[in-house]
């Protein structure tokens, strides 16, 4: 699936996802991340084969972000609530999709000038 980004932004774009590698601005990434439309976080320890953990989340409560779009990987898969629920005590939502959504949902946030992070499971 290609994304196509029409309105002209600076800072971090997801141009494409397919299979489990993002191509961020012009960089291809197979390893998970966290993406904000001004930061990049690579070697995020989120997998496929693990379920999200409270510790998977904690980066993302330095970032000063209203909303986060996780990324579950190919499929689906919800984290346990009180995983969810570190998240929401420091006052941020957060929306759980297989990745190919969430990357699609982040552009759509960040195009609007959201404060958006998107934590994308990639392998």
């Amino acid at each position: 699936m290609k994304l196509t980004q029409h309105i002209e932004t600076e800072g971090n774009v997801i141009r494409a996802y397919a299979d489990g590698e993002a191509r961020i601005n012009e960089s291809v990434y197979r390893e998970s991340l966290i993406v904000t439309p001004d930061r990049l976080i690579t070697g995020w320890p989120a997998d496929e084969g693990a379920p999200l953990a409270a510790e998977h989340l904690a980066p993302l409560l330095e970032l000063g972000v209203d909303i986060v779009v996780i990324g579950t990987g190919r499929r689906l898969r919800f984290p346990a609530p009180e995983v969810l629920a570190l998240l929401g005590s420091h006052g941020i939502g957060a929306e759980v999709m297989d990745t190919a959504a969430a990357c699609r949902t982040f552009a759509v946030l960040a195009s609007e000038g959201r404060r958006v992070a998107a934590a994308l499971v990639l392998g």
